[in-house]
């Protein structure tokens, strides 16, 4: 068998073969860019003429038509010279070239594909032919164009909106098969359907990207704070509360307004510029500054749910995954440099706390230093040494994210699998040496000598807001009992049934059960297919015989009837849970 291609190198592949097709299916089209993505790839274009997604069938038709002929990838390197010529009609891949060669007189890259030529710089797999198994079944099937949506050349909407093409790739038809059905399967979970289905949270145009969480979202909301703060507490945290608006000489201080301004909120007080916060650290700083500081308060471990704000695009935003007003389950820990490895095993136990009640797979990686780091080369692996010696001291097997970094640290990341195979990124342990040098943060040592701390950031769960919509879309909707809003609907099945169903209702209220009395004028029918719809873990069927026994029937969320119980069994069994 020949030697498998990375999937990456077919993406990309792919991209030019759908650029191929768009040139002869629509001559006269302009092309921008067309790299390889998660999943995929994609193919920026200046067309003609619209089109829209019942145009797609048409392109993948021409596509496969170029695959079978099995046309060469040829790279070429060329002169400034040569491409005035090549792209006289092409001035998207003209500016390319200029700004490539403005700074340089290297020659650029070139890839022609029968009749299409392309700036770029490659990998290409040889022919359209190749594939892992050299078949070309395998490429034809194993891959499909997606969606159609508008895109700025650039970025920047200050330039003209360009047609981009998405495509998704993968090794094995099978593998795409399994794709498509996660997309299907993440589509009927989606949370933004979920949310008011369920009245847990919705949106508003007055407030973009902001959640109004409704009363049963925000019992979710309020569970998972306090399964966070009885962590917090254990742990010896201190949990503070400050303010959301600071100074901008504080950001600049910190080193956030150079790298997030353009993704902050801002507003002016009597001539003075302020900041609504993108991040919580420099407020927790001050706070470590307030008085002076010993080697007996450290580690000093600072949390705080803090609200931070993020000027985010519109259509950036997406249902509770990106909002502008994020909720962070964060903490600031200053600790000495040589209790770092100690400090960090803790955070890895409080990991494993949080996390403990969902079941999702963990998997752990090591971040490091990204191209925008602040501060020496020295210092930084000197933190990613103390990174990688608690993990390997805690038996904790992880990955390598190169470059991946905070710009102050080196990090710790959490990923989650959930049910249905996707992976999400959620807490990180961040490892700080330099915001302690710009805010000269200072300790006095055993022996009466001032030192440096190190400051660990830390978030768990990470964004609230975030988290659940991670959650409600992991369960289906069907959160585990202790995190359901409402846990037991009591259903009497006549108006005689209501004051055996209302005494119940009081006896699990007492024993600190989420339930409610349904006695509207409704069939007994028409409130389980309500209560089945909106995921009540627990609905108890109260008749004749469920008053004479003292008891009550149980249909159970999945299960269905699962007969009678006396009431203080029923009681036990929800406590276990």
């Amino acid at each position: 068998m020949a030697k498998q291609i990375k999937i990456d190198t077919v993406r990309h592949s792919l991209a030019h073969i759908l650029a191929y097709a768009m040139q002869e299916l629509y001559p006269g089209t302009k092309f921008g860019i067309g790299p390889a993505i998660e999943n995929g790839f994609y193919y920026d274009f200046d067309l003609p003429s619209s089109i829209s997604s019942e145009n797609l069938p048409k392109i993948e038709k021409k596509m496969r038509e170029i695959i079978k002929r099995n046309i060469s990838f040829k790279k070429s390197k060329l002169s400034k010279s040569d491409f005035d010529r090549l792209f006289k009609n092409q001035s998207y891949k003209l500016e390319l070239i200029k700004e490539l060669t403005e700074n340089s007189s290297l020659p650029v890259s070139i890839y022609k594909v029968g009749d299409f030529i392309d700036l770029c710089k490659g990998p290409h797999i040889k022919s359209t032919l190749q594939f892992h198994s050299g078949k070309a079944k395998e490429i034809i099937d194993a891959f499909k164009l997606t969606k159609i949506a508008g895109a700025y050349w650039k970025g920047d909407e200050k330039n003209p909106m360009l047609t981009r093409i998405y495509g998704i790739a993968f090794q094995t038809k099978r593998e795409l098969q399994d794709y498509l059905h996660q997309q299907k399967e993440a589509e009927k979970r989606d949370h933004r359907k979920m949310g008011p289905k369920l009245d847990l949270f919705s949106f508003h145009e007055e407030a973009p990207g902001m959640p109004f969480w409704h009363h049963k979202g925000l019992l979710i909301f309020n569970m998972l704070v306090e399964h966070w703060r009885k962590i917090q507490s254990k742990y010896n945290y201190q949990e503070v509360k400050l303010p959301n608006i600071l100074d901008v000489k504080l950001w600049k201080q910190s080193g956030h307004y150079e790298h997030y301004k353009d993704n902050m909120f801002f507003t002016i007080r009597e001539k003075k510029k302020l900041a609504l916060r993108p991040m919580d650290c420099p407020g927790t700083i001050l706070l470590y500054k307030e008085s002076p500081r010993s080697y007996k308060d450290l580690p000093m471990r600072i949390g705080e749910l803090g609200i931070v704000f993020r000027n985010e695009k519109s259509g950036e935003l997406h249902g509770l995954f990106r909002v502008q007003e994020i909720t962070q389950d964060d903490a600031h820990i200053f600790v000495a440099k040589e209790n770092i490895e100690s400090e960090v095993t803790t955070l890895l136990k409080i990991v494993d706390e949080i996390y403990k009640p969902f079941s999702m797979k963990r998997k752990v990686y090591l971040s490091t230093r990204p191209d925008d780091a602040i501060g020496d080369k020295k210092t930084w692996e000197k933190a990613e040494k103390a990174l990688k010696y608690a993990l390997k001291k805690n038996n904790i097997k992880y990955g390598l994210k190169e470059k991946d970094g905070a710009f102050y640290g080196p990090k710790i990341d959490i990923h989650i699998d959930d049910s249905i195979g996707r992976t999400w990124q959620m807490g990180t342990i961040q490892l700080d040496f330099f915001m302690p040098e710009r805010f000269n943060l200072e300790y006095v040592d055993n022996k009466g000598k001032k030192k440096r701390p190190v400051i660990i950031h830390r978030a768990l769960m990470g964004s609230l807001e975030r988290f659940i919509g991670i959650l409600l879309e992991h369960y289906a909707g069907a959160l585990p009992l202790w995190l359901s809003p409402v846990q037991v609907w009591v259903i009497p099945v006549g108006k005689r049934h209501e004051k055996y169903a209302k005494q119940i209702t009081e006896k699990l209220i007492e024993n600190r059960s989420r339930c409610a009395l349904k006695d509207e004028n409704e069939t007994v029918s028409k409130k389980i297919r309500e209560g089945e719809i909106q995921k009540i873990p627990y609905l108890l069927v109260i008749g004749d015989k469920e008053e004479k026994s003292n008891a009550v029937r149980i249909r159970e969320r999945g299960k269905g009837d699962i007969g009678m119980m006396k009431l203080n069994k029923f009681l036990e069994k929800i406590q276990k849970k």
